[in-house]
């Protein structure tokens, strides 16, 4: 249940269509008066939400940093947490990367290395409706594809949030690594605080290893502070859909 509800709730942290909705109203409103003022609001809210300035200064109070690992420490198992990483396209018969794709990349980069023995992956498909997207299995095919030794991959392809991807990789880690192990969590800078108080919570020590970092140190320009930009729609819905999971995760008592 509470699966469902926090997608559902999810739906409406989207700001833009909190824009569409200010726009629709101003145009069915039948008080002059009042539809001035919603078309006005929506254009206030349209342009805070789209400054890149803005944005980032948010991403930037809330990211985990990217760190780098000591040099000469190794590690049993890097934990890798599914979510737009990739999809399945059943008719063509091939993985489609999405934008989380640097995650399992970063694990790949680490395994060569030889900082990691093993790659745990767990994502389940974590989507109301299309249930078929079992993310960690289609990981593993892939991986095993390009030459990862099949043994060195475990999945979890159940979860479908982040308390149940701690949860179903300490029954994994229990029973592949029954006398302990020393463990790397790899997500994205965004996530990262939610999954690591997560699995703290389910009593897997981990080390943090951000991924895919959103805001950029490159400075000011006049884009960046006076220009709208679509993108940052998207990293709001990534930060609300956040602080969100934060706060009803602490409700809940997962965290």
């Amino acid at each position: 249940m509470f699966f469902v509800v926090s997608k559902i709730v999810s739906w409406f942290l989207a700001p833009l269509g909190w824009v569409f909705l200010m726009l629709l109203m101003a145009l069915i409103y039948r008080k002059k008066k009042w539809s001035f003022k919603l078309l006005v609001a929506a254009i206030i809210v349209f342009y805070f939400f789209s400054n890149r300035f803005i944005v980032e200064l948010f991403l930037r109070s809330y990211e985990s940093p990217l760190v780098e690992l000591p040099v000469n420490e190794t590690y049993d198992v890097g934990i890798v947490l599914g979510g737009k990483i990739v999809n399945f396209d059943y008719q063509k018969n091939r993985a489609i990367f999405r934008g989380e794709s640097d995650r399992i990349l970063q694990a790949v980069n680490l395994y060569k290395q030889g900082k990691i023995k093993k790659i745990l992956i767990s994502g389940g498909p974590g989507h109301l409706f299309y249930r078929d997207q079992y993310e960690a299995s289609f990981l593993k095919r892939f991986l095993v594809k390009i030459g990862l030794p099949e043994q060195d991959i475990w999945v979890d392809s159940v979860s479908d949030n982040t308390r149940e991807n701690a949860l179903n990789s300490k029954q994994v880690l229990n029973k592949m690594m029954p006398n302990g192990s020393r463990n790397i969590l790899i997500t994205s800078t965004l996530h990262m605080y939610r999954a690591k108080k997560c699995f703290d919570k389910a009593g897997i020590h981990c080390v943090e290893y951000s991924t895919t970092a959103i805001s950029d140190s490159s400075g000011l320009n006049f884009e960046k502070l006076f220009i709208p930009h679509t993108t940052s729609f998207y990293d709001w819905n990534s930060l609300l859909h956040e602080w969100f999971g934060v706060i009803s995760y602490k409700l809940m008592g997962y965290i």
